[in-house]
């Protein structure tokens, strides 16, 4: 065994961060798309804010009405960054209403062919939306970066969506889809109606009951691989006014052209807002929440209305306890160390190990520092370390451990926590670990901003760690909402 010496830590990574009835008759045969998933795929986002928002009886468009304070657009590309730090953002606004396009530019904005390229380093581009949603969505579309492989449709108007569900969808994506629906199952009994053969008891009659255990609602972001998606709207384009009108949403679009629709998990709290009961609802779901997200014009929440009865204070109180608890996280890696004669070197709890043989892996494989990052990952419900830092974070390979749990940090803090602290186990024979215990504590408490602990023990040579095959760490982390 080498005699302990100086840390090196690699430089810190710095923040990038049942089938539709066709109304049209049949289609052709989809031509054939290229998969591009896989490493060097990108994302984007084309966020859906051209509504007129006529229902919500506000005499502005949808994207400007205020949600607790905040206009909806705003709610939404803050949502969208939370959950997906380095995607492209693309807003598409109604073309008339200078107020939103003024505050797409407040919020980094850059209007799509401005300058050479439309961009600027908030990776948010503004464009002009159509006269139908899907004419929108075309206009969004062309105004992508060519690097984007996977491209998300969200609508501004599900401004509370929460990052667990964008995650969901790219990681179906990820798995192989090529269209993904974010769906809740349909609570309610559903009836198809037709025009009543006696108008004069009422308008309609009920036709049939469709059975409700294969109904889902669907909602938005809609994910797709960007190739499939420009390919139906192609085809879209030479369709007639009422076959392209039936068109409801782009997954629906997926359909008629043949391509297969995979589900996952839709919220709650993705409701769409469309009327003003919608808008009190979601405005009632933000109380008590984060810091900040309460309406200014609503009464402290310790303070009840007369008529409130206790019952109500009693279901108040425990919302408002359930956003205070702390949250735990449980993270765990495996490494194999690399062949005898490898030049790979270890890097273990964000430290060199200099003549130690190294791990196997895509970045530096420390053990320790992923183990600590999927803890903060779990501990906020925002995913994982493949969801984080696979395939579509190209630009995270090779990164170091400790330049990772920086990164992990950041994201748990854009989500709306801060971090208490992370413990990490790592179960191996070697190295031998306890001189350099302290040193690996300052590195990676450094690295995330709050403490971290790392403690090392043997499997009294039991299983690949005691073969001397692997190590493998274990690690829980404590967080709670800023």
């Amino acid at each position: 065994m080498n005699s302990p010496t100086p840390s090196t830590v690699r430089p810190t990574l710095s923040a990038q961060t049942p089938r539709a009835q066709d109304p049209g008759g049949p289609s052709p045969d989809p031509a054939p798309a290229p998969d591009p998933r896989g490493p060097g795929s990108r994302v984007a986002v084309v966020v859906v804010a051209a509504g007129s928002g006529t229902r919500l009886g506000r005499n502005m468009p949808k994207a400007l009405v205020p949600v607790a304070g905040e206009p909806m657009l705003a709610r939404a590309l803050r949502g969208v960054r939370r959950a997906l730090p380095a995607a492209e953002i693309v807003a598409v606004l109604p073309r008339e209403s200078e107020e939103l396009w003024r505050l797409g530019r407040e919020l980094g904005g850059v209007p799509a062919g401005a300058g050479e390229t439309g961009r600027n380093e908030s990776g948010l581009v503004l464009v002009a939306g159509g006269g139908t949603r899907t004419a929108s969505v075309r206009a969004g579309l062309d105004a992508i970066g060519a690097d984007a492989d996977v491209v998300l449709v969200h609508d501004a108007a599900r401004c509370l969506a929460p990052p667990e569900v964008f995650l969901a969808v790219v990681g179906a994506l990820e798995a192989g889809a090529t269209a993904v629906v974010p769906a809740l199952p349909v609570v309610d009994t559903v009836k198809t109606a037709v025009p009543a053969e006696d108008r004069g008891i009422a308008p309609e009659q009920v036709y049939d009951t469709p059975a409700r255990s294969a109904l889902r609602a669907v909602q938005t972001p809609q994910g797709f691989v960007r190739a499939a998606l420009v390919a139906a709207h192609r085809q879209a384009e030479a369709w007639g006014g009422d076959r392209s009108e039936a068109v409801t949403d782009d997954a629906m679009l997926m359909e008629l052209t043949g391509l297969p629709v995979h589900l996952v998990p839709g919220s709650l709290e993705s409701l769409k807002i469309t009327t003003d009961l919608d808008l009190r609802i979601a405005e009632a779901s933000l109380r008590p929440g984060p810091a900040g997200t309460e309406p200014a014009d609503q009464k402290p929440a310790d303070q009840k209305p007369a008529d409130q009865s206790p019952v109500d204070q009693t279901e108040e109180t425990m919302d408002r306890d359930q956003t205070s608890l702390p949250r735990i996280g449980v993270g765990t890696d495996v490494h194999r160390f690399a062949p005898e004669g490898s030049d790979r070197e270890l890097w273990l709890a964000g430290l060199h190990w200099p003549g130690e043989r190294g791990l196997e892996g895509h970045s530096d494989a420390d053990a320790v520092a992923h183990a600590a990052c999927d803890a903060l990952f779990s501990a906020a419900g925002i995913g994982d370390l493949g969801t984080h830092f696979g395939t579509l974070r190209p630009e995270l390979a090779g990164a170091s451990g400790a330049a990772l749990l920086t990164e992990a940090a950041r994201l748990v803090r854009a989500a709306g926590f801060e971090i208490g602290n992370v413990a990490v186990q790592f179960v191996g024979n070697r190295p031998r670990f306890g001189a350099r215990r302290e040193e690996a504590d300052r590195v990676l408490s450094a690295a995330a901003g709050a403490p971290v602990t790392v403690t090392a023990t043997t499997s009294d040579g039991l299983g690949y760690e005691g073969a001397g095959e692997g190590v493998t760490a274990y690690a829980s982390a404590l967080v709670f909402r800023a």
